[in-house]
């Protein structure tokens, strides 16, 4: 059963706030630098896929954080008590271009929340919907899953390792540490301390090492995507977690045209294991 009033949780449904941001150069090439790219765009060039990631950040005041350095419940999501929480995953569209330098909105709206009964106990799903948008127009879609579960039980079974798809066209290795995390976590002002805190997220949250965040992976996906193929238009992305990935082991990231202006892409982890799963629709300019 799950431990908490969902009926209570569902109150939040329906809410909504507006941040506004500006996809500032600086930030912007620091991101490039973060993801060991040649170049980052200028002022006036398009922002890559994803990287409004790194705007709108959350900024609430030090004495407003919780245990695991997020902003303690309750404000504009839900207070669930599950402690754990990481990003499930999400799905895009693109119907417009957001430009570096810009002034834009994000426009946020609880769209659901719901509990259920995993292998490792009781389960919360709230999924957020954003529009952001430049000069009124809306130029990013997204549904965001948030996933909240309890702590492990002593002895409990580890999950099942899914296995990933076959036959890559393209692959990388990725090498994290505990700098690509920490930089990371500084440029979406993201205080949670499993990414950076090696004492916490080992000794209380009981991980094996920092973990590498689900909006990192898509975007070194995405990334893939955008190496190989330069010249394609990302209309519409999806990406789900299947198993965290940490700074203690190296990881890939692997990608395939299916055809129909479909490219799937995953993560694996060091076993070969299936970490994050995702498809992207494309045409080409």
């Amino acid at each position: 059963m799950s431990q908490f009033d969902l009926s209570l949780m569902q109150q939040w449904v329906g809410r909504r706030e507006t941040l506004r941001d500006t996809a500032a150069p600086g930030p912007v090439a620091a991101l490039a630098a973060t993801l060991d790219l040649p170049a980052a765009p200028r002022a006036g060039e398009p922002l890559p896929p994803l990287w409004h990631w790194i705007l709108f950040w959350s900024v609430a005041p030090q004495s407003g954080l919780g245990e695991d350095g997020h902003p303690q419940r309750g404000g504009f999501l839900p207070p669930i008590p599950l402690p754990r929480r990481m990003w499930a995953g999400g799905r895009l569209t693109f119907p417009g271009q957001l430009t570096v330098g810009a002034e834009l909105s994000r426009t946020s709206t609880i769209l659901d929340v719901k509990d259920k009964t995993g292998a490792t106990g009781p389960l919360a799903f709230v999924t957020v919907r954003h529009e952001i948008a430049q000069e009124g127009r809306v130029a990013v879609t997204e549904e965001h899953d948030i996933v909240y579960r309890d702590m492990p039980q002593p002895g409990a079974p580890a999950p099942a390792p899914k296995a990933p798809p076959t036959g890559a066209q393209w692959s990388r290795a990725i090498a994290p540490d505990a700098v690509l995390l920490f930089r990371y976590s500084a440029l979406t002002f993201n205080g949670h301390r499993i990414h950076y805190d090696r004492s916490y997220v080992t000794e209380v949250e009981g991980y094996p090492g920092l973990i590498v965040h689900g909006p990192l992976i898509a975007t070194l996906l995405m990334e893939l995507l955008r190496a190989q193929l330069p010249a394609a238009r990302v209309k519409a992305f999806s990406f789900r977690a299947v198993s965290p990935l940490f700074d203690v082991h190296s990881f890939s990231v692997h990608g395939k045209q299916a055809g129909d202006g479909r490219v799937v892409l995953w993560a694996e982890n060091q076993r070969g294991e299936l970490a994050m799963q995702a498809e992207a629709d494309i045409d080409f300019f």
